[in-house]
């Protein structure tokens, strides 16, 4: 399985991204694909996941009432969509999956990985 995370950029204070990740070689639909961010000097931290149903959700604290993940109807793509973001949701986003169903918020339960796209967020 490769994904491919997309929809970086800069953005202000108070704006918004969406993020996408495309997976291709075999269709994750029923696996649990994760959003992960490391900001510069920090370690890999958990952001969303999302089941392979689109009906099990998991948000990390920082982002409950900002972020948005979702799975399209095809199942190969899941997004990502960041409001009101601020300076501290500057990182790397790397979106993630699961072969099986194992522990969704740590870098170590999921088993493919994409390269990660950049969000800088100016005050």
């Amino acid at each position: 399985v490769q994904l491919q995370a997309s929809g970086g950029g800069l953005v202000q204070a108070g704006g918004s991204l969406r993020l996408s990740c495309t997976a291709s070689g075999r269709t994750f639909s029923t696996y649990v694909t994760g959003w992960f961010r490391q900001a510069p000097g920090k370690e890999r931290e958990f952001v969303a996941a999302i089941g392979w149903s689109g009906t099990s959700l998991w948000y990390a604290d920082s982002v409950k009432g900002r972020f948005t993940i979702s799975r399209d109807n095809t199942k190969i793509t899941v997004h990502l969509q960041m409001n009101s973001l601020n300076v501290e949701d500057t990182a790397v986003y790397y979106c993630a999956a699961q072969k099986r169903l194992g522990v969704v918020t740590t870098t170590g339960g999921y088993d493919y990985w994409g390269q990660g796209t950049l969000v800088t967020v100016s005050s």
